[in-house]
This record gives structure tokens, C-alpha cells and sequence, in this order.
């Protein structure tokens, strides 16, 4: 048996079998819930669909948004052969078949074919340009599916050819008419089990599901199913029922995609931005979706020394203490040494003064290193050259500071190729700003 699965766009009911979620699939582009910002009236997409001028795209987002569903939507409103190839099992060999087919189809009947490649960011460079000739010719006009970022995952002559939308996950609103709808459809949906639902009990599997219809829907059949009638011949689903058909809310977080940058980034600029709250909420959504502790702790780590810095030099010792902590007591007390961290993070003084260093690197890498000064230089080793030689020891011109009043004393110590540059520009806040206040003082700046 072929490993792609070959499907007509005839509008045929699902066989009883099938998932709710699965049966419940719109047939057209009307009935399509969700994705307003793409098949809204006027928007570009949906007057592709209804103009019939549909080009070889890509849609992305976090599972179960969709992508599929328009897809099959898309090629039922073409009236187009519709193919369907999972780049995790499916590579080159499946293609050629896929070719074929679509050669044969069109010219037996002289209709498109739409091929829908789901994950197609698992295929490599030279799978994905496998697509090229027949994108090209007009054969097939794609339609890939990913929940990466394709600006990232796909070729660019790929890209290039191909239109990308976003899709979002599911609102609460969305999901609620999709469940509403499931239950009044005799024909596919759960009308024929007379059910009567809660409305805090649809709420709920709306909420929980986190914008994931297949488990709202999975879950909504389950609780219909799983309950007998009552006297009154309604299977009643209550608030009870809906929580022990989806006990745990859905977290949409995924530790290695897309979704785990955004997420870390929003952590991050959240301390930035010294809103505890909105740290705390961000860091507990990575917890809830499986992240590594140690991954967030490394990361307030880098924002000790990067964000907060200077202004507090105390938060880069505490925050390892914090970790420390965690490491000796584990889960789930060590949340409190996670929330310490980022509590502290958050409400430090902030300073990005040690970015410093970038300059400073980047002067290096570009005019190269300057010659010590000669005061500079170490005593003993100018003290053997200078015996040896017969010159005078540089070095000892070396002025030392705590000989010096506030052990401080005016002296060169970048070369002379570097001149009078600065490269460090203190923040105001904090420790920072009263350490800086002292220097100047000694050095009769201020």
C-alpha cells in the first residue's frame, strides 16, 4: 500500500468511525471557522479561493490550527485532485507516484491537482527542491503545512515560489461555535445522542482545549459517549463531566520550535521591562509546557550580567545561589528559588553597560591590537631584557596606584593606536550610578 493517501474532493460523509474532529471538517470555505485575518471577507486569501486563482503556499502554525482542514477546503472549492504526502514517512519515491497520478489525472480529466506535503519542514534540501520542476510547469500546485517558521526550515527557491500564511491557534469563540456545531449536526456531529450541555461545562472544554479544536472536539465525544441517557432521554453533560473529560488545560508551547523562542523572548523582555507579573506568567507557561529549569535559569543568568548588570552586581551571585538552591531541593519547591530569581531580576535596577565589550571586540577585530604601553608591560620580564640589553627598564615608569591618594593615579594604559577612545558608558541606575559618581570624584572629574 502506498504510504501517501490519495483523496477526492467529492464531499463524501466520513465514515462513522472517524474522529469527531475528522467528521466535523468543513467542506467549504464558508463553513471554515476561525482564521478570520486570512479568509475574512475582502482579505487576500479568500478572494483567491473564491476567484479560483490559487498559487502553489505555504501555511504555518502551532498544531491543530488548521491547516489541513483549509487545505482540503482549498482543493474541494478548486474541484481539484487532492494528494496528500507526510514528508516523515514520505520522500522522493512518493513524489514521483504523486507526479504521476497528477500527470494522469490531468490528462484524463484536465483538472489541477493540489498537493498537500504535511511537515514539510522535515524534508531536506534536496527533497524540497524535488518540488521545483513540476511547481514550475503547473502540474502541482502545492500546499505545504509546518509548524516551524519556513523563512527558517525551507530552501529559498522554495520560498520564492510560494505564498506564506500564518495561521493562529483557535479563540475560546471559535471553539465554542465548532463544539456548538458538533453537537446540533445529525449527520456527522452528536445531534443523534440527544445531548444537553452546561454552558460552564462547553466553557470549559473551549478553555482548556488552548486553542486546540481536535482536543475540544476529541474531549466533547468522549464525555457524550462515555454517558447513558437520562429518564428524560438527554445525556447531560455538566460542569463534572467536562472536567474529567479534559482535566489538564493545553499548553501550546513546543521546547524546540518557533513557539520556544517567542516564548523565552517574552519571558526575557519582561524583566526588562521589570513587569514581575507578566515574568512570572511567562516562565510558569514554559514550566507548564515541559522547558528544563536549568534552560531558564541559564538564561536569568545571562540577564543578571546583560540586563541588570552594573546597576546591581549582587544579581548575578544570587541568581546562581537561586539555581544552586534548585539543585539541591528539585521540583516542586524549587518553583520558589525560580520565582525568587526572576522576582529579584525583574525588580533590579537595570543596566546594559556591560555591552561594553562588544565594542571593544569589534575595535579589536577591525584595527587589530595596539602595543603594550612599556609602564605596562611585566617588571620582571623588561628587568631580564634590560639587563641583558643594557636599556633602561620601561616598566619602571609603572605608577602604582595604591600609592596614591584614593589609590588612584593618572596614567596611560591603552596604546597609543587607541588613543583617547571610550568604549564603556555607564547607566544611571543602581550601584552603578554611585560607583561611577566615585570614580569621577577621585579622578577630580565631577
Amino acid at each position: 500500500m502506498s504510504l501517501f493517501n490519495e483523496i477526492e474532493s467529492t464531499g463524501k460523509t466520513a465514515a462513522s468511525f472517524e474522529p469527531l474532529a475528522t467528521r466535523m471538517r468543513p467542506k467549504s470555505v464558508e463553513e471554515y471557522v476561525g482564521q478570520d485575518h486570512l479568509l475574512g471577507k475582502g482579505k487576500l486569501l479568500r478572494r483567491a479561493i473564491e476567484s479560483k486563482m490559487i498559487g502553489s503556499m505555504v501555511f504555518h502554525g502551532p498544531p491543530s490550527s488548521g491547516k489541513t482542514t483549509l487545505a482540503l477546503v482549498i482543493a474541494s472549492e478548486m474541484d481539484a485532485k487532492f494528494i496528500t504526502l507526510n514528508a516523515v514517512l514520505d520522500g522522493v519515491k512518493e513524489l514521483r507516484n504523486a507526479v504521476s497520478l497528477a500527470g494522469q489525472h490531468q490528462s484524463a480529466f484536465g483538472k489541477p491537482t493540489i498537493l498537500f506535503v504535511d511537515e514539510i519542514h522535515r524534508w531536506n534540501k534536496a527533497q524540497q527542491d524535488a518540488l521545483l520542476p513540476h511547481i514550475e510547469s503547473g502540474l502541482l500546485t502545492l500546499i505545504g503545512a509546518t509548524t516551524e517558521n519556513p523563512y527558517y526550515s525551507l530552501v529559498g527557491p522554495l520560498l520564492s515560489r510560494c505564498q506564506m500564511f500564518e495561521l493562529e491557534p483557535f479563540s475560546v469563540e471559535d471553539i465554542s461555535l465548532l463544539l456548538q456545531r458538533a453537537l446540533n449536526d445529525k449527520e456527522r456531529g452528536l445531534a443523534s445522542f440527544n445531548v444537553k450541555i452546561d454552558d460552564d461545562a462547553l466553557e470549559h472544554f473551549a478553555e482548556y482545549a488552548g486553542g486546540d479544536i481536535r482536543n475540544a472536539l476529541n474531549a466533547l465525544d468522549m464525555a457524550t459517549r462515555t454517558l447513558g441517557p437520562e429518564k428524560d432521554g438527554f445525556r447531560h453533560i455538566t460542569l463534572d463531566v467536562a472536567l474529567e473529560s479534559i482535566q489538564k488545560r493545553v499548553v501550546r508551547y513546543d521546547g524546540t520550535g518557533d513557539e520556544h523562542y517567542h516564548y523565552i523572548s517574552a519571558f526575557i523582555k519582561s524583566m526588562r521591562g521589570s513587569d514581575v507579573d507578566a515574568a512570572l506568567y511567562w516562565m510558569a507557561a514554559m514550566l507548564e509546557g515541559g522547558e528544563d529549569p536549568m534552560f531558564l535559569f541559564r538564561r536569568m543568568l545571562i540577564f543578571a550580567s546583560e540586563d541588570v548588570g552594573m546597576a546591581d552586581s549582587f544579581a548575578l551571585s544570587f541568581t546562581i545561589s537561586a539555581q544552586d538552591a534548585f539543585e539541591r531541593t528539585g521540583m516542586p519547591e524549587g518553583l520558589y528559588y525560580l520565582a525568587h530569581a526572576c522576582i529579584y531580576l525583574s525588580m533590579a535596577p537595570k543596566s546594559n553597560s556591560t555591552k561594553a565589550i562588544f565594542k571593544v571586540v569589534s575595535e579589536i577585530k577591525s584595527r587589530g591590537v595596539g602595543k603594550i604601553p612599556p609602564h605596562l608591560k611585566d617588571k620582571t620580564a623588561s628587568g631580564k631584557q634590560s639587563k641583558y640589553t643594557g636599556q633602561e627598564n620601561a616598566s619602571k615608569e609603572y605608577k602604582y596606584p595604591h600609592d596614591h591618594a584614593n589609590n588612584w593615579v593618572k596614567q596611560q594604559y591603552l596604546p597609543d593606536e587607541a588613543g583617547k577612545k571610550v568604549w564603556f558608558e555607564p547607566g544611571n541606575q543602581g550601584r552603578e550610578r554611585s560607583l561611577w559618581d566615585r570614580l569621577k570624584q577621585i579622578k577630580g572629574e565631577s
